[in-house]
């Protein structure tokens, strides 16, 4: 198997958390919620990991020295997921391979979702393969829109989605393997014309799509995977799953 690079997104502030601290390092079960996608990447056997920090980035970076093995890439605008990754591309420059990237707000990030992602990676060797999963509820998500033989078209966000649209139930859960040249091409192409004035990282499976490169979306994320930590109500959601689990 091709020996993959990961980027952990770990820029944001956690503002509706209540907290001062940077996002990623809110306690989960009385650890910095990152610590747990960082143990998901190593038990999945993903060893180079690019760590995207922003929002007060000495403070995750002194957290996660001990670990070793990182690379700390510094976004010093938080101008959107894309313009995060792009922030990346002297290391993607030199990786010819694939990269994946995840949220290091995720703390139920599994293991084995990753290693079957990249299994189908390399049977297929899309442009980008997304994780996806159908959610019962999946208000406030991106839509994985299809064609009418299941084709990947695109990610609709829910503000932008038709009525026909919300009744979707696949969604985008920020987990994806991309081809490094392709994501660094796409990169390239995304603008910031929306309402945020920001960079999607969701523009750029699209953006392959249109040119005519191989985009795939596979519902194999596990349903505590979509289960999101935007609030304290959140987080004690998490918690009390993770304990279930068997998470310490």
């Amino acid at each position: 198997m091709n020996v993959p690079l990961a980027i952990v997104l770990a820029a944001g502030k956690g503002t509706r958390m209540q907290s001062d601290l940077p996002k990623v390092l809110c306690p989960v079960l009385g650890r910095p919620m990152v610590h747990f996608v960082l143990d998901a990447l190593k038990t999945a056997g993903i060893e180079r990991v690019l760590v995207v920090v922003g929002y007060r980035a000495g403070d995750v970076k002194r957290e996660l020295a001990a670990r070793g093995g990182l690379v700390f890439v510094e976004q010093t605008q938080q101008l959107g997921t894309g313009h995060a990754v792009d922030q990346c591309r002297p290391e993607l420059a030199g990786h010819d391979g694939s990269v994946l990237i995840v949220t290091g707000d995720s703390p139920l990030t599994q293991p084995g979702s990753l290693v079957t992602l990249f299994e189908a990676y390399e049977r297929e060797r899309p442009a980008c393969l997304l994780g996806t999963l159908e959610k019962e509820d999946p208000s406030g998500l991106g839509r994985i829109v299809r064609d009418a033989q299941g084709r990947f078209l695109g990610i609709v966000e829910q503000r932008d989605a038709t009525p026909e649209q919300l009744q979707i139930r696949e969604v985008n859960m920020s987990t994806y393997v991309f081809d490094s040249r392709e994501l660094l091409a796409a990169l390239g192409q995304i603008t910031n014309n929306n309402r945020q004035g920001e960079y999607y990282l969701t523009d750029c499976p699209g953006i392959l799509r249109d040119q005519g490169k191989s985009v795939m979306a596979l519902p194999v994320l596990q349903p505590c995977e979509a289960m999101s930590i935007n609030t304290l109500d959140e987080l004690r959601a998490v918690e009390d799953t993770m304990r279930g689990m068997g998470y310490r």
